[in-house]
């Protein structure tokens, strides 16, 4: 029987190098890698259209969705992106001093339902106090006037103080610089931070706050998920466990050439310091995929999706992905 084609969009991130080369066996599967450079262009095609079989798709949107009854996709446990995000929280030091400080003001975000902005505003909440339902939200792109992107998002369950920035000539960015908003939030950091002074990260320490978090929480915030459309799933439930173990591979050989030290692959002076470093935090892989090894970061998202509106029940994570058969990793 002649292999399924299927069409994968997503980023060329290092983990999928391998397996957007061909180096990756795929039984059963012709994987076509369509490689878009930005993220957000993928969840619109595929929110808005279902342009590919599978793709790399925000969690947020997924969870909200499926929450909402759109079956339209099918996730797998793997992770395409992942980010510790208390370094994208940057703030106008004339008006905030401390994360309390934030009550009560006006912050910019790129996109009030992206996951990033979800796991700050959950982390603002539950580790700092700091009460989200003072803050007037002021969403736009962060570099350019402008919205972020064409997001299909779903309506609020409840009313949140959401704005568009509406000003033609100021980005998100220049907005903090001269203080309308008083913070910027998301995926982005705002150009202004390192040429404007009163512009500073709200923890100036951040690899230190992440670590700690880490070592407490155990979560390591997922940004994007892997899914199907439905009806290709639907069709040839064989690839979700064939898609899953490939991308599993194509991550070990990424991770195994990253720790091959004699020529760095990376434009990383310290990558080795940092490995130790990733070592001695994680205790092993850092990036894992499957549900019970990313358990306590998959139910602080949905909790935090619930706590800002945007689901109306919490869901157990075992609900949210296809089952998947695992296979050792099978490249020598």
């Amino acid at each position: 029987m002649a292999p399924l084609n299927v069409n994968f969009a997503c980023a060329l991130y290092d983990r999928m190098v391998p397996l957007a080369s061909g180096e990756v066996p795929t039984p059963g599967l012709n994987v076509n890698f369509v490689e878009v450079q930005h993220p957000r262009d993928i969840f619109d095609r595929m929110v808005a259209n279902k342009e590919f079989d599978v793709s790399e798709l925000s969690a947020s949107e997924y969870i909200t969705r499926y929450v909402a009854g759109d079956r339209s996709f099918v996730a797998i446990p793997v992770f395409a992106s992942r980010v510790f995000r208390h370094s994208f929280i940057c703030v106008n030091t004339n008006i905030i001093k401390k994360p309390e400080d934030l009550n009560g003001k006006r912050i910019g975000v790129q996109l009030y339902h992206m996951t990033a902005a979800v796991y700050i505003r959950g982390i603002l909440k539950h580790e700092y106090g700091v009460d989200l339902s003072t803050i007037e939200w002021v969403q736009g792109k962060m570099e350019t006037p402008g919205s972020h992107g064409q997001p299909s998002v779903l309506p609020l369950l409840k009313p949140v103080n959401i704005t568009n920035n509406t000003d033609p000539t100021k980005s998100l960015s220049d907005l903090l610089e001269c203080g309308e908003v008083a913070a910027t939030i998301g995926a982005d950091i705002p150009e202004c931070l390192g040429r404007a002074p009163h512009v500073q990260r709200l923890f100036p320490n951040f690899k230190d706050v992440e670590s700690d978090y880490y070592k407490r929480t155990g979560i390591f915030p997922i940004m994007h998920l892997v899914a199907f459309r439905r009806e290709y799933y639907e069709a040839n439930k064989f690839v979700a466990s064939a898609l899953f173990n490939a991308l599993e591979d194509s991550k070990e050989i990424a991770r195994k050439r990253m720790e091959s030290l004699g020529a760095l692959r990376y434009m990383l002076p310290w990558l080795g310091r940092d490995l130790v470093e990733i070592k001695e935090t994680f205790g092993g892989d850092c990036w894992p995929y499957g549900l019970e090894e990313n358990r306590k970061t998959l139910e602080a998202l949905v909790q935090f999706l619930y706590e800002q509106n945007m689901i109306e029940r919490t869901v157990p994570i075992e609900e949210l992905f296809a089952p998947v058969r695992r296979i050792n990793f099978r490249i020598g």
